[in-house]
């Protein structure tokens, strides 16, 4: 079956290259040229990603992932924008967004991008041939579920990092770069910067760390990148 793709662009020319384009690599498309109309395209069709626009009429970009991740929503989001700005890069991942690309771009990189994304899509969901619940210490993780518990109780995570731990849980008691988890999670072409990862990691400490200023599961090691011991360790 064909993945389904909701293209969010009020620029009529560019939503309609967009969706010549996808359709010739074999992806159905639908358009919705503001916020508003978005969310009803979304919660009437089933869609394998939505390429969203931020500059949008009605509802922005980064509000409509926001509702789409609110409901339970996790259809991958690609960022479409002209704004490029560090901040603004790091704002939409933690709205929920899988990748960003600024306008002007090079069409063929944001096909890669779309491939890219149903394939990490396709790491991720291995999870379902295996044992979705992985628990260490006094902690656990559901990665099909997206639920969560710490030290401060039951929580949900955002796809985003349930896939960051999920790697991490791969690579447990080994060091991986930032660059390694970039790649996986992210794609390194879409943000090469140790920033995107520092906050996630941040986050993650917040949920499952008693005192995130000695973690005991997920280390910080200086010039190397991160380990996770699910064991337990003061000094990594």
């Amino acid at each position: 079956m064909s993945k389904r793709i909701l293209v969010v662009e009020d620029e009529e020319h560019i939503a309609d290259g967009l969706a010549m384009n996808l359709e010739a690599e074999g992806y159905e498309v639908a358009i919705a040229g503001d916020g508003i109309s978005a969310l009803d395209h979304y919660h009437k069709g089933l869609f394998d990603l939505i390429i969203l626009d931020i500059m949008i009429p009605g509802k922005d970009g980064l509000s409509v992932c926001r509702e789409i991740r609110q409901s339970g929503g996790r259809v991958p989001v690609l960022f479409l924008t002209a704004r490029d700005r560090q901040s603004d890069r790091i704002e939409g991942f933690l709205t929920g967004g899988d990748d960003y690309i600024t306008k002007p771009f090079d069409l063929q990189e944001l096909l890669l991008r779309v491939a890219a994304i149903f394939r990490r899509q396709v790491w991720y969901g291995t999870i379902e041939r295996e044992q979705s619940r992985y628990q260490w210490s006094d902690s656990w993780i559901d990665f099909k579920t997206y639920l969560a518990h710490g030290h401060g109780g039951d929580v949900e995570l955002s796809q985003k990092e349930c896939m960051t731990m999920k790697f991490l849980v791969e690579h447990a008691n080994e060091v991986v770069s930032r660059d390694m988890i970039l790649d996986a999670v992210w794609g390194y072409h879409v943000f090469p910067s140790s920033r995107t990862i520092d906050n996630f990691i941040l986050r993650l400490r917040k949920i499952f760390e008693p005192d995130q200023t000695s973690p005991h599961f997920i280390h910080t090691l200086r010039g190397a990148g991160y380990k996770f011991t699910p064991g337990g360790e003061t000094n990594a």
